[in-house]
């Protein structure tokens, strides 16, 4: 099917009756204190007359909490004799059209289901949305500097476990776009908006590439399990000050802590986002800490997006979003750990800087 990029709003808008769809777009948002008005490029709900946002970086935060929401209640339960009861909150019953999701975000939702659906549990609240979403993914055009999804496997031209593959007809500018069903809920998407299709057109555009190459030995899983004393974590952690941002804004964490809110005799509970760079989140009921230190949590998510995840699912946890690099106040960069884990020495007792390869480039 081709689609003009002019009548992406009537495809919208034909889509959003029959499902909530979110989109790329900017949300303003005011500083109560100095006035100043910020923006930022999120999905959000698709409304007649949203501008919708398809070129330029990727949002700043993954689509994630569509799927697995930061705060959801999985119970409500009251203790009143005859009258107690423990009822399950599942979501409610609402398609979903997820536009305009980029390659590597799309990684990190197969990462996502394999934690949610595999090794014997299905995950019945991720299950259900998850059923419910129909994904069109688009392909990059302007990847930013911090982006290296291309050094981590993933092609930014495509993303196969999409519903439909939406990339740009011919060059870079054209004014229209080359949307693919890749499954059954992809063909039925097309064909509810088939009235725009202009039958002809150029093929998809696949040319676009990573600024930022890096350095990645192909067992580095296996390299680093045996590198877990090693002095390059001392490094590394240095300029960490454990603000939990890389893993609010990455993909694929998918870490929770479950609670409960009460009001007298009754109440909920719930399960929110937790992060393993807080000193809370491996702390025993006895005040014991596994990970007393930020080196102890920092070299735990490298390990499980470089290591862990691998040993456990086949695959490398990070899909090279670059999310984490962007917005780290401290300025840590997964992908110059990457590269000087890579080169460094297993046995190593003291650590000595190792520069960034030759074949590394930074737009």
């Amino acid at each position: 099917m081709i689609l003009a990029k002019k009548d992406i709003p009537k495809a919208l808008e034909i889509l959003s009756k029959e499902a909530a769809v979110y989109a790329p777009s900017i949300r303003k948002i005011e500083d109560r204190t100095t006035g100043v008005i910020q923006e930022e490029k999120i999905f959000l709900p698709f409304e007649e007359g949203t501008e919708i946002i398809l070129d330029g970086p990727n949002t700043v935060k993954p689509p994630k909490d569509l799927l697995f929401p930061n705060v959801e209640k999985m119970y409500q339960y009251k203790a009143a004799g005859e009258d107690s009861y423990i009822r399950e909150i599942l979501p409610e019953d609402e398609k979903k059209i997820l536009f305009g999701i980029r390659p590597c975000d799309m990684r990190s939702i197969e990462s996502m289901d394999k934690v949610f659906f595999t090794k014997t549990y299905v995950d019945s609240y991720y299950a259900k949305r998850r059923d419910q979403v129909t994904i069109v993914a688009i392909g990059c055009l302007q990847p930013e500097r911090t982006c290296f999804c291309d050094s981590m496997g993933i092609d930014p031209n495509q993303a196969p476990q999409a519903d439909v593959m939406m990339n740009v007809a011919g060059e870079p500018e054209g004014e229209s776009y080359v949307l693919q069903a890749q499954t059954e809920k992809g063909k039925a998407l097309l064909d509810a908006i088939s009235s725009l299709d202009q039958q002809e057109g150029a093929e998809p555009y696949q040319g676009t590439v990573c600024s930022l190459k890096i350095r990645k030995a192909e067992d580095l899983d296996k390299k680093l399990a045996g590198m877990f004393d090693h002095p390059i974590w001392d490094k590394v952690t240095k300029g960490c000050i454990g603000c939990g941002t890389c893993t609010f804004l990455c993909p694929t964490c998918y870490c929770f802590d479950i609670d409960n809110e009460n009001y007298g005799n009754e109440g909920c509970k719930y399960r929110c986002w937790d992060s393993c760079m807080f000193s809370d989140y491996t702390r025993m009921a006895g005040g014991a800490n596994p990970r007393p230190t930020k080196k102890e949590r920092l070299r735990n998510r490298y390990m499980h997006k470089l290591s862990y995840f691998n040993e456990r699912y086949g695959e490398t946890l990070c899909v090279g979003c670059g999310r984490c690099i962007a917005s780290c106040p401290s300025h840590l960069d997964i992908s110059e750990f990457i590269e000087k884990a890579t080169a460094a020495d297993p046995d190593a007792v003291s650590y000595t800087d190792v520069p960034a390869g030759t074949d590394r480039k930074e737009a």
